[in-house]
């Protein structure tokens, strides 16, 4: 089974067979066969998003919440698995189904402001990292500039940093884009006496 589900998959496979459905939280796996398929061929095998439409469907008949609802947002996490065991290697994104508008339903629903904008800042902090390529760091330090901008102790769990860092998220994304370009466009190059140096 793991080399279908990948070890993820697989064990929470086990899982759901050993402890039974209500135990365990709901979801569905990509398998490693559709991973293989789409390295090969360079797009989606055919049928997948119909598939992937289909189980989110039933996630969220099941959860009794719709994705990216305004009101009552179903969030799922993203995890990657493999076939063998690869600790610190596989990438995450948790809380996908926040949005500019969900988050403002999540924080009703919770009566935790904080607690959603928190959330939505982490969810753009890793789907800029897994997706776009942007460091980490970028949005911690995008983070620390909040802080000292509005003058806000580290120790205060305030809405106002969670929801800057957010609103900034694509300028981040823009920043480090540019960034990554210059550096991209940094070439080698061998002089006549094969010592090596950078230009641009």
């Amino acid at each position: 089974m793991r080399e279908l589900l990948g070890g993820k998959g697989a064990n929470v496979a086990e899982m759901t067979r050993v402890l039974g459905e209500d135990l365990v939280p709901p979801g569905f796996t990509i398998t490693t066969e559709a991973c293989v398929s789409y390295f090969q061929a360079g797009r989606d095998p055919e049928g997948l998003w119909h598939e992937v439409t289909a189980a989110l469907e039933r996630l969220q008949q099941r959860a009794g919440r719709r994705f990216g609802d305004d009101q009552d947002p179903l969030l799922v996490s993203v995890r990657s698995g493999a076939r063998e065991s690869m600790p610190g290697m596989l990438d995450t994104i948790l809380n996908l189904g926040l949005n500019d508008r969900s988050v403002t339903g999540l924080a009703a629903m919770t009566g935790n402001a904080w607690f959603a904008w928190d959330s939505y800042r982490r969810l753009v902090q890793m789907f800029g990292n897994v997706v776009h390529g942007v460091p980490g760091g970028a949005f911690e330090e995008r983070t620390v500039e909040v802080r000292e901008t509005e003058e806000v102790p580290v120790v205060d769990r305030t809405t106002r940093v969670a929801e800057e860092v957010v609103v900034r998220k694509e300028e981040t994304q823009r920043t480090e884009t540019v960034r990554d370009t210059e550096r991209r466009e940094e070439v080698e190059i061998t002089d006549q006496d094969g010592r090596r140096s950078r230009e641009r």
